[in-house]
């Protein structure tokens, strides 16, 4: 399983760009940048090299972290995948593509797609930090257009992208993406309500021309939580010195929120149960809330049944559960 913080490599060619950057101003430029994605704004906003790297420092090892868990997930449904070739789309800084790196030993192919100049130069800097990543191909230009031309690769990822599409914009670059997989699509998308919807519409979308869902979902039918719930995990990762001092943050870690689907060519044999919620440890039972292939259940293990109790004692929020 891949730890969840920056690979090493890749902290160490971001601090050397931070030398020399104002604290003050980087983290000037994030929150900025930060606000205008919260309210539905895009990458457009980041146009200098300074806006690229106060990105990337603020938002790398969350996006990283939320990317690498979805990962973890579909590597333990699938143990046996082991894609060869990348396409990263809308890759900004290229934080899925080193995900997927640390990931999948075998990925030796390594393509990404994306229209912002500054993050696409700030990518290609920091892969050179990488042995494997020094020969990316990094497309300039629209996902959309772009994906009309690119090679289909065994493994496609999108993260935090079709959030600055409108429902149509979903629709098509969802397809497109799906029309470039070999073998599996993984989307990323933040924790939130409007995330989750954009996530199983694509889902639902798919799914009706022929995909199979690895993960995080043990079924293929319709999503059975009801709004105001909604589908949502979450990733704890630490936070460096650089990073703490970027975002004025005290806590040494932070806790992303992301929803996720992983989507294969061919049906998965086995999926297992997902916990959706972390779990609540009483001195009586643990109960938990699951997705199972037959719906959700509340499971409420009492504490005589000692050998599950104490198993269930150690289930995470995003867990897969096999019988």
């Amino acid at each position: 399983m891949t730890a969840p913080d920056l690979p090493s490599e890749l902290n160490a060619a971001l601090d050397t760009k931070l030398h020399g950057l104002s604290r003050s101003d980087a983290a000037a430029r994030s929150a900025k940048i930060s606000g205008t994605y919260r309210s539905g704004g895009n990458s457009g906003t980041i146009r200098t090299e300074t806006d690229a790297l106060a990105y990337a420092l603020a938002r790398m090892p969350a996006t990283y972290a939320a990317v690498t868990a979805s990962l973890n997930a579909l590597g333990e449904v699938r143990p046996d995948f082991a894609p060869a070739s990348l396409l990263d789309v809308g890759a900004g800084p290229g934080t899925a593509t080193w995900a997927a790196a640390e990931a999948f030993p075998s990925l030796t192919d390594f393509t990404s797609i994306d229209a912002n100049a500054a993050l696409r130069t700030l990518a290609l800097d920091l892969a050179r930090a990488s042995a494997r990543l020094s020969g990316l191909r990094y497309i300039a230009g629209d996902a959309r257009a772009k994906l009309l031309s690119a090679a289909a690769t065994d493994l496609v990822i999108s993260s935090y992208l079709i959030g600055e599409l409108d429902a149509a914009g979903c629709a098509e670059i969802g397809e497109l993406m799906w029309a470039r997989t070999r073998d599996t699509l993984v989307i990323v998308e933040p924790g939130t309500p409007a995330g989750y919807a954009r996530i199983i519409a694509l889902r639902a979308r798919l799914i009706a021309q022929g995909a199979h869902v690895a993960a995080p979902c043990p079924h293929e039918r319709k999503c059975p939580l009801q709004a105001p719930d909604w589908c949502h995990f979450s990733q704890r990762l630490p936070r460096s010195q650089s990073h703490k001092q970027l975002k004025r943050a005290e806590l040494p870690y932070e806790d992303e929120k992301f929803a996720y689907v992983a989507l294969t060519r061919l049906p998965v044999p086995q999926r297992p149960s997902r916990v959706l919620a972390q779990p609540v440890v009483g001195k009586v039972e643990v109960t938990a809330k699951l997705c199972t292939p037959d719906g959700l259940m509340v499971a409420k293990i009492p504490r005589r049944a000692r050998t599950d109790y104490a198993r269930a004692r150690r289930w995470r929020w995003g867990d897969g559960l096999v019988e």
